[in-house]
């Protein structure tokens, strides 16, 4: 299996190299079949350790060379190979090598296609690094690798204003978030002695009464530590606050928002929280904070995707509320339930994005769904792909038979929720019950709202590009069809694994913070452990045991009652009551304009943190440098030199006699001071 794993990873690696290096030497079409070629094997080998770690229970560790060794700090480059792993991987490589894929259509015109896919490996070799690493500094190092590649390739069009400034938006935020997971790591280095993953969580119980001072304060050192790490996952997993450039990455290629900002980097802070399990397990606040923003930002996102009028913008919002869902079940200790909505996830998102490019494809590029309408007959394999997309999304499902994949993950999380918040008393659960509810109901209405605006009623852009729409190549609509098996039975299939009867079987201690207490009912009946099945609804007992907790009949319910209620609302507005769009787009109101705006967060900062920081850079500037630097300096002082070298260089005349003249004038000068003190 060695080989297998050190294929995946450094596959992508090579052909990033060969197609940034040569691409010019070996061509575009060239570039894209290496890189294109190293990810279909790294994605086939990823399913295939999936199965031998996930259903073999084999877990490994590749020690590749010793990196770091200065005194008592020691980090080795390691391949770190367990479940949770394994399920990245699996995340990681399919959805990669079905962008390349895709790319091949949708880039198929752009003069810098070598680059591009350059980029899209490399990004996937750094979240690779990411996801293997055994230690926190390997850990840091992907995750500045892919924050390098974010930025390349969400500017990828860097003749666009816009474009260079989403990115170094991105790359900014990112770097806010990341200072908070370095100073994490430095705390973990200080009081473990060590950054490996195994030595640190081996002795959490050691120090779980430690206090370490910080900024004028004492905090627990498990507090700590924890609250540092999860300001890195904030920044990169676009959580409340920290989520600013996530919807204005939508400025890169259709394909990079499919790869990056829906199925893998931003799910990186969810793989930190749940890789450190340990450590929140231990750091109770910490984790209750993560609930309730998690529950916010669901909403929060879930809110602002309601009135967006760009497609993938839409979707993008959407990102950001379904991470919220993941941070939220992390926080309550449903760890295992946060990796299945990931993992599924992944395949209904990417496919929402893909689709989504397939209809600018068709529409010449055209982003705006007040411009579009009535094209399901232009594209009608994108539009039941984009369906499919959107029932898996909304979690559509019956209770107790079936459903899509977001249904049997999604569903899973809110029953988490609700079981921490009637079993404990535990406020934080019940926000996110309730959070969650509501966010359901508004993901429904929004994805809806995108599924008629586009597809349906009237034509409302120009003609001639609706004259001229015409369904993708095939090359693109391959990824699609595979991904949109995925989003059909991905979450019945995997339940069991994540989920249900072979839970502890799957995980195999991949996920160490387990055992927290709370529990997860699944939609069809199962009643689980959050970390550990407690029985399957059908008298069968897991190996851990556990109490029984019986779910109302209207929680199991609910999520289908909203999710349907949300898209009723959208089919009475947008196909019963045709025009909607346009009278909310003509009379506005308070409320429309606050969402639109996306509750006027980027003005905020504009007025306060980004206006500060450039008054604060102009007094550096235009004061410091210019006037006190400058001025002191190569305006002042040498200034001065340098006039009064231009005067002196006025004697210079080379006639002997003006300087013989001087020399006279000069004893004759001395001679008479030598005369006066004599004499006196």
């Amino acid at each position: 299996m060695h080989t297998e794993i050190l294929i995946i990873v450094f596959g992508p690696l090579i052909g990033a190299m060969i197609a940034g290096l040569f691409g010019r030497k070996i061509g575009h079409n060239a570039a894209q079949t290496v890189t294109t070629g190293f990810l279909i094997l790294s994605a086939l080998l990823s399913w295939h350790v999936f199965i031998q770690v996930g259903f073999g229970h084999e877990t490994t560790e590749i020690n590749l060379f010793r990196w770091i060794d200065v005194g008592s700090f020691q980090a080795n480059w390691a391949l770190k190979i367990d479940t949770l792993t394994a399920v990245m991987f699996v995340v990681v490589n399919s959805v990669s090598a079905l962008v390349h894929i895709y790319s091949w259509g949708y880039m198929s015109e752009d003069p810098h296609k070598a680059r591009f896919f350059s980029y899209l490996s490399y990004f996937t070799f750094a979240m690779l690094m990411l996801v293997t690493s055994n230690n926190f500094i390997q850990l840091f190092f992907g995750w500045e690798g892919v924050g390098v590649a974010s930025y390349l390739l969400i500017g990828f069009w860097y003749k666009k204003p816009s474009a260079n400034a989403a990115a170094i938006k991105a790359f900014v935020t990112n770097r806010v978030g990341d200072v908070g997971l370095a100073l994490g790591i430095f705390a973990i280095y200080f009081v473990f002695g060590s950054v490996n993953f195994d030595t640190v969580f081996a002795h959490i119980h050691d120090k779980k009464d430690l206090v370490l001072p910080f900024l004028g304060f004492e905090f627990s050192a498990m507090e700590l530590i924890a609250g540092l790490l999860f300001i890195g996952a904030m920044g990169k997993s676009a959580q409340f606050v920290l989520h600013v450039w996530l919807p204005d990455a939508m400025e890169g290629p259709t394909p990079v928002s499919a790869l990056i900002h829906a199925a893998t980097m931003v799910t990186a802070g969810v793989f930190l929280v749940c890789r450190a399990a340990p450590i929140y397990d231990a750091a109770p606040y910490v984790a209750g904070f993560i609930t309730v923003l998690g529950a916010f930002t669901a909403f929060f996102a879930a809110t602002v995707g309601l009135v967006q009028n760009d497609i993938k913008r839409v979707i993008a919002y959407s990102t950001c509320s379904q991470l919220g869902y993941m941070f939220f079940a992390a926080g309550l200790g449903a760890y295992n339930a946060a990796m299945f909505h990931l993992f599924t996830h992944a395949f209904f998102k990417a496919l929402l994005f893909l689709c989504a490019g397939s209809v600018i494809h068709a529409l010449h590029h055209e982003q705006d769904m007040r411009k579009m309408g009535g094209i399901w007959k232009k594209v009608k394999l994108t539009y039941v792909l984009m369906i499919i997309g959107t029932l898996a999304l909304t979690g559509v499902g019956i209770p107790g038979f079936v459903g899509f994949a977001g249904f049997y993950s999604k569903d899973a999380i809110i029953e988490a929720a609700y079981a921490a918040g009637a079993a404990g008393h535990n406020a934080p659960g019940v926000i996110a019950f309730w959070a969650g509810l509501i966010a359901a109901a508004m993901t429904s209405f929004y994805s809806w709202r995108l599924i008629f605006m586009t597809f349906h009623g009237k034509f409302r852009g120009d003609h001639h590009t609706f004259d001229h729409a015409h369904e993708s190549p095939k090359v693109m609509l391959v990824p699609l069809i595979v991904l949109s098996i995925g989003a059909l039975f991905a979450g019945g299939f995997f339940f069991a694994k994540f989920m249900g009867v072979d839970v502890n079987a799957f995980w195999n201690g991949a996920l160490p913070g387990l055992g927290g207490g709370h529990e997860v009912v699944s939609a069809h009946g199962a009643v689980a452990d959050a970390h550990g099945v407690v029985t399957t609804g059908h008298g069968e007992e897991a190996a851990h045991g556990g109490g029984h907790h019986d779910f109302p009949t209207w929680v199991l319910w609910a999520p289908f009652a909203v999710t349907l209620g949300g898209f009723i609302v959208a089919w009475f507005m947008y196909i019963w009551k045709n025009g909607t769009q346009k009278r909310i787009d003509a009379e506005g109101g308070m409320v429309y304009n606050f969402l639109l705006n996306k509750w006027y967060i980027d003005e905020l900062y504009e007025a306060t943190i980004i206006r500060g920081t450039r008054k604060l850079g102009d007094l550096f500037w235009k004061i410091g440098d210019v006037k006190i630097i400058d001025g002191l300096g190569p305006n002042g002082i040498a200034a001065v030199t340098m006039a009064a070298g231009r005067k002196m260089s006025k004697f210079q005349t080379g006639f002997i006699f003006q300087y013989a003249l001087v020399m006279l004038v000069g004893v004759a000068a001395l001679v008479g001071y030598i005369s006066m003190n004599v004499g006196g």
